[in-house]
């Protein structure tokens, strides 16, 4: 079962599993522009972390946290979604000091129902992390059950550790 601060929410869609293929979406960035996953992220590999919103202090931290790791990876794309408006999101990125790519999927949801991530009671995304090879393969994903919970950063790192490694 999935909560926010414990009470049931809802998840629409079929959760991606490792070996799944994504398809891929659009988004809009901080500009107002539409953004096409696919075009946009050719690096051979790309994290994605979900967030229900980067105005609350799990999401500012885990978007913190999970970029200053990344810096060492020159070769993984890392992405913030969020159903914040793009307005937000700016402001954020700014209020923060961080150069980093956050996209919102507010005005088309075709992120949220292709990764299974958009809450029903609330349109917002559930927190979650996705790691994507070369192929766009899933090879990570943690969807958490409570979207208050930070997610599992030691295994996630240690996968990062292993794939940068081989």
């Amino acid at each position: 079962m999935k909560t926010m601060k414990q009470k049931p929410i809802t998840l629409i869609g079929e959760p991606l599993k490792i070996g799944d293929k994504v398809l891929d979406f659009i988004t809009v960035n901080n500009s107002l522009e539409d953004v096409s996953f696919f075009s946009q992220f050719k690096k051979p590999s790309v994290l994605i972390s979900v967030v229900p919103s980067l105005d609350t202090s799990v999401c500012d931290l885990q978007t913190r946290r999970i970029n200053e790791k990344l810096a060492s990876y020159p070769d993984i794309d890392f992405i913030t979604i969020s159903n914040d408006l793009p307005f937000a999101q700016k402001r954020w990125c700014g209020a923060a000091g961080l150069n980093i790519t956050t996209l919102s999927d507010h005005k088309y949801l075709d992120f949220a129902e292709k990764f299974s991530v958009l809450i029903s009671e609330m349109r917002l995304l559930a927190r979650a992390v996705f790691l994507l090879d070369s192929k766009r393969q899933v090879v990570y994903v943690e969807y958490l059950d409570e979207m208050s919970n930070h997610p599992n950063y030691d295994k996630l790192f240690e996968i990062l550790d292993q794939k940068e490694s081989a």
